[in-house]
Parts: C-alpha cells; sequence; structure tokens
C-alpha cells in the first residue's frame, strides 16, 4: 500500500497563492480560481509522489532538502519531512527567489 503524506501550507505559501489569485483576478477574474485549483490539484499529487518535483539549482535550497514542483510559471518549493509536506513558498517564475528563504 502507498503511503498518504499529509500537506501543510506554511502561512507565507497560503499568503502567496491569494497574491496569485489576486493578481490573475485583476486581469481575468474567470480564471484566477480555474488556476488556483490548478495549483492545488497539481500540489496534491504530492500526497502520494512526494519526491515528484525536482531538486533546486540554487546550492542553498539543495543542501537545505527543498524540492521545487513548477506548475505554468510558478515553482512550489517544498520540504518533504517524515509524512509531510511541507509547502514553503509558491512565486512567479520570474521573481528572484533566494531571498525568500
Amino acid at each position: 500500500m502507498t503511503e498518504i503524506y499529509g500537506i501543510e501550507y506554511l502561512p507565507i505559501a497560503v499568503e502567496d497563492l491569494l497574491e496569485i489569485f489576486d493578481y490573475i483576478k485583476e486581469d481575468d477574474p474567470s480564471s484566477a480560481g480555474p488556476f488556483i485549483d490548478r495549483i492545488d490539484e497539481a500540489i496534491r499529487k504530492l500526497e502520494c509522489f512526494p519526491y515528484l518535483g525536482s531538486i533546486p539549482k540554487d546550492d542553498r535550497l539543495e543542501r537545505s532538502g527543498h524540492r521545487v514542483l513548477i506548475i505554468d510559471n510558478y515553482p512550489v518549493f517544498y520540504l518533504v519531512r517524515k509524512n509531510i509536506v511541507e509547502i514553503r513558498r509558491i512565486i512567479h517564475g520570474r521573481r528572484k527567489y533566494s531571498f525568500l528563504f
């Protein structure tokens, strides 16, 4: 039987999602909700496949055990801890992210 991992969002990752929603809503209100749903569906795959994401190219993130799952232009940075996948940040791919951690 496959182990199911819990998904936990850090508060800052929840804020990231809200900012993404607001940003998309300004441009196209009807697509904001479905896009957040798509992010959620992709993250839910980590329940069964926690190592689905790749190892980031940033040395510091790699050393700390972070993984990254790319959803469209949004990297989702997370850690696998025992039976929990901890969602740490969700940012736009054009942003520099080294200062975020």
